[in-house]
This record gives structure tokens, C-alpha cells and sequence, in this order.
């Protein structure tokens, strides 16, 4: 895993809607590369609103280089809700994020699929974002 850049800035107009945010406030986002085999598979896209604060801000804040997906999924007190599928396409305001993160030379595909879940914790829930590499999903 290799982390591309965390800290305050804007979400897309669907994650403040999801998130019930206003539009153009900051947010923590955190972005990274997950790789398998030494191969960039995976761009991961992190939102947290700003507010309310909480644990999960503190945790976002602290994982530096270690995995968020490890943290979620071992504490006892936080729910996955939702999950949604979609196929992005270059109009999509992560594409070109995700192609700059997964280019494997291949040249730019005309869509990249993604998956997004919701995790909460008390008062906070975080968006999370993975969009996959078309070499990831041509392997069997």
C-alpha cells in the first residue's frame, strides 16, 4: 500500500450528498494504491466529513502508512452499511486519479469499475471508494 495524499480537501458533489455535507466544505481524504504482486490493483479513495469530529477522525489521522480497511474491519463497534457498484468513465471526477494511480502502461481504458461502501461509528461514517484496475479484473 503507498498513500498518495491525505488531509483536507473537497469531496464530489455525490460523496457530500451521501454524506449529507454541503457542497464544496472540506473534508478528510485520504487516496492509495493497494498493490498484489508487486502490481497496482487497487485506488482507494477515502472521505470523512469534517464534522462532527470523533474517533474516526483521530484513527484517519493516525494510520499514516497501515491499512484503513484492517482498522475497520476489526473493531466490533463499527457497521458497513450500503454498498454500491458503478462503472466510471473519464466524466467521472475520480477517473483520472484513479487511471494516474493505476496506469500500467496499457494505455487509458474507456471505464474502470468501482465499488463504494459506507462505514459508521457513533456519530461519523466514512465513504470509502475502491476502483479496481482493468488488469486486476481480466486475471482469473
Amino acid at each position: 500500500m503507498r498513500v498518495l495524499r491525505q488531509g483536507l480537501a473537497i469531496p464530489t458533489d455525490d460523496e457530500a450528498l451521501v454524506l449529507q455535507c454541503l457542497p464544496g466544505r472540506r473534508a478528510w481524504i485520504r487516496e492509495v494504491t493497494l498493490y498484489c504482486a508487486g502490481r497496482r490493483v487497487v485506488f482507494a479513495h477515502t472521505v470523512l466529513p469534517y464534522r462532527p469530529r470523533g474517533v474516526l477522525t483521530r484513527w484517519l489521522a493516525r494510520l499514516g502508512n497501515r491499512s484503513l480497511g484492517a482498522m475497520l474491519f476489526s473493531h466490533a463497534g463499527i457497521r458497513r452499511g450500503r454498498m454500491q457498484f458503478k462503472r466510471l468513465d473519464a466524466r467521472h471526477p475520480l477517473f483520472a486519479l484513479a487511471w494516474q494511480a493505476l496506469d500500467d502502461g496499457t494505455g487509458t481504458p474507456c471505464h474502470l469499475w468501482a465499488r463504494r461502501s459506507e462505514f459508521s461509528f457513533r456519530a461519523q461514517t466514512v465513504l470509502v471508494t475502491e476502483i479496481f484496475s482493468p488488469t486486476l479484473l481480466s486475471r482469473r
